[in-house]
């Protein structure tokens, strides 16, 4: 992967904060016309034993130039959230899906619907060992998506997000929405009937 050419994500003009009632409702008028999103969830880490975690601290979701990041705290957040992620008109595509549905039932009563984990579908083009999104990237797109493990594991609970951590948390969301087209276009045939 090292000799790849770097992935093209995201540039901060185009990462959204949702931090205002007003921001959310912008960001729901426009996303509710999607009928893609590229969606993660970051949650802070825990490094005892036992310990609880709290997560989501972040949600993300991404269209196919944009993405938004929606704090886990706001007011909002389930306006937000539930037309969008209950939505099965609208498909919802990203990476480990299964971790994230608990937690937002957990956190919100919201039931993750509409939703196509892309790593199984990845893995239909032969590969037998389990792929994330970094290999994905480079397997799909020909390209290496840089993750850095300080900001993966950094407090994603912490306000304000450091510009770092958006540009990490944004660019998992939209790599994942990169890697659905792609897919779409390529191997149309490896995708679940019935999606878009």
């Amino acid at each position: 992967m090292a000799s790849l050419p770097p992935f093209t994500g995201l540039d901060t003009g185009r990462v959204h904060w949702i931090g205002s009632e007003q921001a959310a409702t912008a960001a729901l008028q426009f996303l509710k016309l999607e009928r893609t999103l590229g969606f993660d969830t970051e949650t802070k880490p825990t490094f005892v034993a036992g310990e609880a975690r709290t997560g989501p601290h972040l949600i993300q979701l991404a269209t196919s130039d944009r993405a938004y990041c929606i704090p886990a705290e706001g007011v909002w957040t389930r306006e937000l959230l539930a037309p969008l992620l209950e939505s099965e008109g609208i498909l919802k595509v990203g990476f480990g899906l299964a971790n994230d549905r608990r937690p937002l039932y957990g956190k919100y009563k919201i039931k993750l619907r509409g939703a196509l984990d892309l790593a199984p579908v990845v893995r239909k083009l032969g590969y037998r060992q389990r792929v994330g999104l970094q290999a994905s990237v480079a397997i799909v797109l020909g390209q290496r998506l840089g993750k850095s493990k300080s900001v993966q594991l950094s407090n994603w609970s912490a306000r304000p997000l450091r510009p770092a951590q958006l540009l990490y948390a944004a660019n998992d969301a939209f790599a994942s929405h990169c890697v659905f087209l792609e897919l779409q276009r390529r191997y149309p045939s490896l995708l679940v009937a019935g999606h878009p």
